[in-house]
């Protein structure tokens, strides 16, 4: 059994309900916007008057099914949809800082990444912090285990000395059980020591 209204591929929709005024608009309607990094899903719009298949970045279809798809201009879609825009909470940002050999030092380049991730974190209204160490697999898993806990902890403290002194931060490890670069055993790595900051 068919939904009205069914996506493929995750995407941005938008469904309005603006009212025809005279013969300006096209009434209630559904359209595509592209995601966060470009990419344009696809949405099946199903009515009592028939189908229309979504497959362009900013282009809509009649909610009723009734009508070919149609681009819709930049200054349809703010206006009609302008408050529901603003009003979506910000997306996530994920960062990853790389570490020296065997311990939680962070690289220098990493290292500059976290004024950065600090005004990135300050800018949200509400903060949910998460910290997930990892390492490569260099060395035992157990110990793998706790050294990317331990990196992980020290991200967090770094970020509470810089000023998040009131977030609360999740911290986990993933160990070697998470690999950015899929390896062997007892390889060292350099992109898999690392952790992963999440900000949401």
């Amino acid at each position: 059994m068919k939904h009205p209204l069914k996506t493929s591929l995750v995407a941005m929709v938008l469904l309005g309900a603006a009212l025809l005024t005279g013969c300006a608009g096209p009434g209630s309607y559904v359209v595509l916007l592209p995601s966060p990094d470009g990419t344009v899903g696809k949405v099946v719009v199903q009515g009592k008057a028939g189908e229309q298949l979504l497959t362009e970045g900013q282009s809509g279809a009649k909610l009723d099914g009734s009508a070919p798809p149609f681009a819709v201009k930049s200054e349809d879609l703010q206006r009609d949809f302008g408050a529901a825009m603003a009003a979506r909470p910000p997306l996530p940002e994920r960062f990853l800082l790389y570490f020296e050999v065997g311990g939680s030092e962070l690289t220098a380049q990493s290292k500059a990444l976290l004024p950065e991730i600090l005004a990135r974190a300050s800018s949200r209204k509400s903060l949910d912090l998460s910290v997930i160490g990892h390492s490569d697999t260099q060395g035992a898993a157990d110990a793998n285990e706790a050294l990317a806990l331990k990196r992980a902890n020290a991200i967090a403290e770094q970020l509470r000395q810089l000023g998040l002194k009131d977030a609360v931060i999740s911290v986990e490890s993933h160990g070697e059980r998470n690999l950015l670069v899929p390896t062997p055993d007892d390889t060292p790595e350099p992109r898999n020591r690392r952790v992963e900051i999440t900000l949401r």
